[in-house]
């Protein structure tokens, strides 16, 4: 199993100075690569300067998340990659129960390890936290995170179980099943392109699976924190990209026309918090929807599509109306 562990920069020297050194240490015989999506600071001397055994990609331009992996893995060659945030902080033996998770489970094609937040180590992290899922809306959530309800981790997840998408914080996956996949959209640009890679790849037959012997601390934030406008409009525009894409045609119609009514209240509930540019952020997010429906529905691929992808109908209803808060809670009612 060559392993290479790929970390996407941009203007993250501090970053790097700050979390690459974990990476290092306990990479064993993995290699590291960062690509660098063609920072302005001094990400790439620093690099160059100070961490002499990393390989080093630099892209021409910043094609955002998506686009930056994309084109900076086209010059790696490796079985597998681990997809790692700039902002993250390694574990002993972090990569033990993956390597052994990929001898073991045949089928998994995808796994992310446990993500638990750097500032407040006790608890999961807002992104990817134990393994991801989406309603029958196609809005995502986690074990461990519904919305912004952070648990606390007491070890109840400490299991191997399948799930329906892995966070790009932290995502390996086979290289062949990348690259079958065409690697990330890069109409997305950043945000829920793993959602969608997820996907497709489930609509391919093959499986995501998460891990919790595996552990990493995410800082989270460093690029768009979670309540950003720009993040809110590409959190709404790529979500409906994603149920365009990805399931039957009449049903992705039925949920995209669902989805934008309750988009429309979401953003109306933005203005009555007195949160403006987030209310102007899901107006332009259906105007870019809009803008680019063609463009992608003609994506949407031959598939099997997968009918039972949620496990929950309302994640919205559950969280706001009956208040639960914890994924158990959920899925046992």
């Amino acid at each position: 199993m060559k392993l290479a562990i790929v970390i996407l920069n941009w203007n993250g020297a501090d970053l790097l100075r700050k979390y690459l050194p974990s990476v290092l240490q306990y990479a064993e015989d993995a290699e590291i690569y960062v690509i660098d999506n063609a920072s302005t600071d001094d990400s790439v001397s620093i690099l160059k300067n100070e961490f002499s055994n990393v390989g080093i990609i630099i892209n021409d331009s910043n094609y955002g998340f998506a686009g930056g992996y994309n084109v900076g893995l086209k010059n790696i060659k490796a079985d597998y990659y681990c997809l790692l945030n700039s902002d993250v902080e390694v574990t002993e033996n972090w990569l033990t129960p993956i390597r052994n998770g990929y001898n073991t489970i045949p089928e998994a094609t995808i796994i992310q390890p446990k993500i638990l937040d750097l500032k407040k180590k006790g608890f999961f992290e807002y992104a990817g936290a134990a393994g991801g899922f989406i309603d029958k809306l196609g809005y995502p959530f986690c074990r461990g995170r519904i919305f912004q309800a952070l648990e606390e981790d007491k070890g109840q997840y400490d299991d191997v179980h399948e799930i329906f998408w892995a966070t790009g914080a932290c995502m390996f996956i086979k290289t062949d099943v990348f690259w079958e996949l065409n690697g990330f959209d890069t109409d997305y640009f950043a945000h829920q392109e793993e959602v969608d890679l997820c996907w497709r790849a489930k609509n391919k037959g093959h499986k995501v699976y998460y891990i919790g012997e595996s552990k990493v601390y995410h800082l989270g934030g460093s690029t768009l924190s979670n309540m950003n406008p720009k993040k809110t409009f590409l959190n709404f525009r790529n979500s409906l990209y994603s149920i365009t894409k990805n399931l039957p045609r009449r049903k992705a119609f039925l949920i995209v026309f669902l989805r934008l009514i309750l988009d429309g209240i979401a953003a109306i509930r933005f203005l009555m918090q007195l949160k403006p540019r987030h209310f102007w952020a899901v107006f332009k997010a259906h105007l870019s929807f809009y803008k680019n429906f063609s463009k992608i529905y003609k994506k949407r691929e031959k598939a099997n599509f997968i009918l039972k992808y949620y496990i929950v109908t309302s994640i919205v209803w559950a969280h706001f109306v009956h208040q639960i808060k914890n994924f158990n809670i959920l899925v046992k009612d």
